[in-house]
């Protein structure tokens, strides 16, 4: 239906909304931030820094969710990843495969599926304290002391640049308070889980005030494994320290330092053996099994045989298994973070603030992941051929290291001249990242004497040229380096026509530079002369590029009264371009860009006691980085790859988000929250090459993953005083998604998902000595609802063509495979301030 609404309907909307009606649009859930002084006022302010300068939420004309302290604790938020349950729902966040060290974050259906690249970005930005992360490592760790998170929806490519086409998230650390205080938690769980942390501050001291967190968290694995010393799935053990320093020389300069160290050590969700042959597939032509069909091929004829499941293996897709079927080596992918960040006010006069953010960060990673077992490729076929001699292999061992580098430095300068705000600023990134791959088979299989299977764990450093898992013992599939800078300068200016009426412009300039290299391909060194031939062959040219972007906004701002507040906005941003490392030739791909249209009005009505936010926008995005799992040959042999492209036409994103915040008496909030978001790819004309035949183009339809069409979320606060401060306090929140596709390549969707969480707390405990006691029992997927969030059917569909491109070969076909949520979680844990 959005289809038909056009860009100057879209518009105008606001203004007819403020001449007929003092009622809103705006923003997602935003959590209150009203103390016990503020109850009889209603729904306090809540203030945000999206627009580069402190303001009221509710007169910020941008459509943006905030999750404050309590509302992260309520909902026992330990890491991103506890966002995935849909809190926000315009914000999605999902696993890239079935790792929890490298996350896939996404706002109004900008969604990649792979940013898991050193050349390839993501399109939502992550800030913390108001610098940009270049990666998507490293983001699942553990959450220091958190003053806010603010979720911005929609382009913010003026003031925060590149790779936020769909927005940004930005986390807001709590600072030094200059005051001797503090906070202890620590707590328990079932799973083995146990948590503690410290939150002290320090007295100022010489203009100088500290604050020092230390956080840890564990759980252990919900998946067991069958194999004596080895790690199960669904683990997670995390530890950090932060240090923060705010010297104030003068009462105009506040200087903020902070050094944070993490490590997060960690095994991905396991991956289950759904069904089998869903699609009916059987030799013969296409038309005795049409379901059995590859997406982006005409195939006219199957061949081959469906795998039979090898013995001990279970099939079950409806619930979440609590022991692996075969046991495998697994021990914990490890992310380790650290970094600086100097962040300089200077208030130099009334009229301008000069700041300054300097940053420098790494992340390293070692991926150990062994989700699959015999669930995955390679599909083995147990025969006379797999012998203790020759066992046939299994069990797709995914390791991966990653090492990124990256210094930011922004200047800005914040301030008020008569009735116009601005802000301007200039932006360097620089970056250099490293990676490298493999995918050995730690299992295998053979028939003994008496025709029985034998399943047997492969000596992790075997063959002559070394096909193990360790280090040194590893067959390369690829490796690669980039270095990549980018230059910004940026500007935005507010005129305040009236006192109700605000006009708002702004603009970006980026120049981005991109250099990169192949080292590695299917263990074929690119660096060595001696194999240059090969790599000629393979069509291989190294990344070196340079894009420039010019990125307008335009917002137009009404206070229709007080508490009502309109706004129509035109806005910009894009994803940088790349290459695609799972490629022989390192094919190269372009930015995509997006233009964005929005009306939003924010209200509060009923004596502040009511608050209803809704927004509704249109984006159009020009050349969509999909992604096509392809066969590209290389070195003489076929290889499946996974290639990156720029599809033709406008990718249309339409959407609504809605808001309600009611506290219908004192101590008591609902809040209620929906997005609808509608994508459309345009169908993309796609080729293949198989025995010198190259096939007509075919128009495949692609899928943004992780993109529900229906969200909602809802949640009831109730505070009951039982004297003093103390108050006894209850929390449950409800949260629902629509079945989505896992694969933008393919139609197969995972599953809808409902999740309740709750908490139970006795706050503020008077216990003496200035001391505040808070005890508290919390749940997370209260009903332990089991659903899917990520089906691979690859494992359900013929093979891309390798010798003719009408026969389509159903060897590896077993059935599609993929992951449950995590089960449900409880505990309790006690809290004391001082």
């Amino acid at each position: 239906m959005f289809d038909r609404i056009t860009k100057a309907t879209l518009l105008a909307s606001a203004a007819l909304v403020a001449m007929n009606a003092p009622v809103a649009i705006g923003q997602d859930q935003a959590p209150q931030t009203s103390t016990a002084a503020d109850a009889d006022m209603g729904l306090g302010e809540i203030v945000v820094t999206a627009t580069k300068r402190e303001t009221n939420l509710q007169e910020t004309p941008i459509a943006m969710a905030v999750l404050g302290t309590e509302a992260l604790k309520d909902r026992h938020v330990q890491s991103l990843y506890d966002l995935a349950d849909g809190s926000v729902p315009s914000l999605r966040i999902a696993t890239f495969e079935a790792r929890q060290s490298a996350l896939t974050i996404g706002i109004r259906g900008i969604v990649p599926l792979d940013a898991n690249q050193p050349a390839r970005e993501q399109g939502v930005g992550i800030y913390v304290d108001g610098v940009y992360l270049g990666r998507q490592h490293g983001l699942n760790a553990a959450l220091f002391d958190v003053e806010r998170v603010e979720v911005l929806k929609g382009p913010q490519g003026t003031l925060f640049g590149r790779n936020t086409e769909g927005g940004a998230l930005s986390i807001v650390s709590k600072a030094p308070s200059g005051e001797w205080g503090g906070r202890l938690d620590a707590g328990i769980g079932n799973y083995g889980a146990r948590t503690g942390s410290f939150h002290i501050n320090l007295p100022k001291t010489a203009g100088f005030s500290i604050k020092l967190d230390g956080v840890i968290q564990h759980q252990d694995e919900t998946t067991k494994n069958p194999l004596a010393g080895q790690v199960g799935w669904n683990y997670y053990n995390r530890k950090g320290l932060r240090a923060a320093v705010r010297w104030e020389p003068t009462s105009s300069i506040t200087n903020d330092f902070s050094y944070d160290v993490a490590k997060d050590e960690n095994t991905p969700f396991y991956s289950q053996l759904l069904n089998y042959n869903p699609n009916n597939c059987v030799a013969g032509p296409v038309a005795n099994s049409p379901r059995c069909q590859l997406p982006g091929i005409n195939y006219t004829t199957l061949s081959g045989t469906v795998r039979p499941v090898l013995p001990g293996v279970v099939i079950n897709g409806d619930t979440r298994m609590k022991t692996a079927d075969i046991g495998v080596p697994q021990q914990v992918s490890t992310d380790k973070t650290h970094g600086f960040t100097n962040n300089l006010r200077w208030t130099v006069s009334p009229e301008i603030e000069l700041r300054s953010i300097t940053a420098w960060r790494g992340v390293d990673v070692e991926q150990w992941d062994n989700s699959g077992g015999a669930h995955r490729p390679p599909i083995v076929n147990l025969t006379a051929s797999c012998t203790q001699a020759a066992p046939c292999g299994f069990s797709r061992y995914s390791l991966a290291g990653l090492r990124q580098r990256q210094f930011t430095q922004e200047l800005q300068a914040v301030g008020s001249v008569g009735s116009v705000d601005y802000v301007a600023g200039l932006f360097y990134f620089n970056e250099h990242v490293s990676d490298d791959a493999s995918t050995p088979n730690s299992n295998g299989v053979y028939l003994n004497g008496q025709g029985q299977p034998v399943y047997v764990t492969l000596d992790p450093c075997r063959g002559s040229g070394g096909f193990g898992s360790i280090r040194g013992c590893r067959s390369i599939d690829r490796a690669s380096e980039v270095w990549s800078k980018s230059y910004a300068a940026y500007g935005q200016l507010t005129w305040n026509a009236t006192s109700q009426l605000h006009f708002t412009v702004g603009a970006r300039y980026t120049q981005d530079k991109k250099r990169g290299v192949l080292h590695f391909f299917r263990n074929v060194n690119y660096d060595l002369p001696a194999n240059a031939a090969i790599v000629a062959g393979n069509g291989y040219k190294p990344l070196d590029e340079k894009w420039n972007r010019f990125n307008p906004m335009a917002t137009i701002a009404y206070d229709v009264t007080n508490d009502v507040h309109v706004y129509a906005k035109y806005a910009t941003g894009y994803r940088a371009g790349g290459a695609s490392s799972r490629t022989a030739n390192y094919e190269a791909f372009d930015p995509e860009d997006v233009k964005s249209y929005e009306a939003g009005l924010k209200a509060d009505f009923w004596d502040r006691r009511a608050r209803f936010n809704l927004a509704a926008y249109m984006m159009d995005r020009k050349d969509s980085q999909i992604d096509i799992s392809f066969i590209q040959f290389a070195g003489g042999s076929s290889v499946n790859v996974l290639r990156t492209i720029n599809a033709g036409g406008t990718t249309k994103i339409r959407g609504i988000e809605a808001d309600l915040t009611v506290q219908p008496v004192d101590g008591l909030t609902l809040n209620a929250s929906y997005a609808y978001t509608y994508t459309k790819i345009p169908l993309v004309p796609i080729t293949f090459t198989a025995g010198g035949v190259t096939s007509q183009p075919y128009l495949q339809q692609f899928y943004i993953p992780f993109t529900p069409r229906n969200a909602a979320s809802g949640s009831v606060d109730y505070s009951l005083p039982i004297g003093g401060d103390a108050a006894v306090k209850f929390h449950v929140d409800a949260n629902y998604a629509q079945a989505t596709q896992a694969f933008d390549q393919f139609e197969t969707k995972a599953d809808a998902s409902f999740l309740v969480n709750g908490r139970i707390s006795f706050a503020d405990l008077d216990v003496g000595y200035g001391r505040k006691l808070t005890l508290s029992v919390w749940g997370r997927n209260l009903f332990d609802k089991q659903y899917v969030f990520r089906r691979d059917p690859s494992n359900s569909l013929p093979a891309a063509p390798t010798t003719n491109i009408t026969t389509g070969n159903i060897g590896n076909v077993l059935g599609d495979y993929g992951n449950f949520n995590a089960p449900r979680t409880f505990g309790a844990e006690a809290s004391i301030r001082f």
